[in-house]
């Protein structure tokens, strides 16, 4: 029996396809009740009783998409957050790699994947010169980190953290690696050069490859489940032979990567390749 679409679903469809026109987001492969409850965020904001009422909201303030585009890439985020992965993270995936590079050349390649404001990034950074100590500009690090805004990315680069970002950083880690102006912790030039930080889209972007560990963590659980099982595929493909791979806590890998990861801390969400 034809499904007959009623106006709000085609309201709908004509926000979805505005999103993707003017902002570049590709909201299709991402589950609908996350999408819409989103969006209502911005619906209330505005006064906008439905979708019609909001794309006519957005036609006549175009200041309105980059809320909503922050609104749909939100992430609550902080330094070390989930301790109990970073500290497997530092005592057992880290030195790994770090021992698979005793000979020839010292590259280390890591991709933090919906990087948001860097965090993520720089604690593996911050990891990496604790183990490393002395060592560390004899390695040729490499930490990518990659999300769909630009403005994320912009304040990724800045590596400038409120009170609230750094609350799980202990005491020692903020005097060595932050300055602190009052207001707000700078990260220091050591650490932040070894990231750099790019535009990439997951789901339709560029497929990125040769890393020795791929963090994608509280990212897929967005998206729809064909979708993620792609994802965990790119994701297996992107690594280096034993490479690891880092996952949300309430994440769980599904399809083909299912067989092909073999588990290194379950508990932690932590496979290899």
């Amino acid at each position: 029996m034809l499904k007959i679409e009623s106006s709000e679903d085609q309201e709908y469809m004509k926000l979805k396809g505005l999103i993707k026109k003017n902002l570049g987001f590709n909201s299709e492969q991402y589950k609908d009740s996350h999408f819409k409850r989103r969006i209502d965020v911005r619906m209330r904001a505005t006064g906008s009783k439905n979708f019609g009422e909001y794309v006519q909201y957005l036609n006549a303030h175009k200041d309105e998409y980059q809320q909503l585009m922050d609104t749909l890439t939100v992430n609550v985020t902080n330094f070390f957050r989930n301790s109990e992965t970073y500290e497997v993270v530092e005592k057992e995936v880290l030195p790994a790699i770090i021992k698979s590079k005793s000979t020839g050349l010292r590259n280390i390649r890591i991709w933090s994947a919906g990087c948001s404001i860097g965090v993520e990034a720089y604690s593996i950074a911050i990891l990496l010169h604790k183990i490393l100590g002395n060592n560390f500009s004899r390695y040729n690090i490499q930490i990518t980190g990659t999300d769909i805004d630009i403005d994320i990315i912009k304040r990724a680069e800045d590596a400038m953290y409120s009170e609230v970002e750094m609350k799980e950083v202990p005491a020692d880690i903020r005097t060595k690696y932050f300055d602190h102006d009052g207001e707000r912790y700078h990260l220091k030039a050591e650490i932040k050069k070894v990231a750099k930080f790019r535009r990439n889209d997951l789901i339709s972007g560029e497929k990125l490859t040769g890393f020795d560990a791929i963090f994608c963590r509280n990212v897929t659980i967005y998206f729809e489940k064909q979708l993620q099982e792609r994802l965990y595929m790119d994701f297996y493909n992107g690594l280096n032979k034993d490479g690891f791979f880092v996952m949300g806590k309430t994440e769980t890998l599904i399809g083909p990567s299912k067989d092909l990861f073999k588990a290194f801390n379950p508990r932690e969400r932590i496979y290899q390749k």
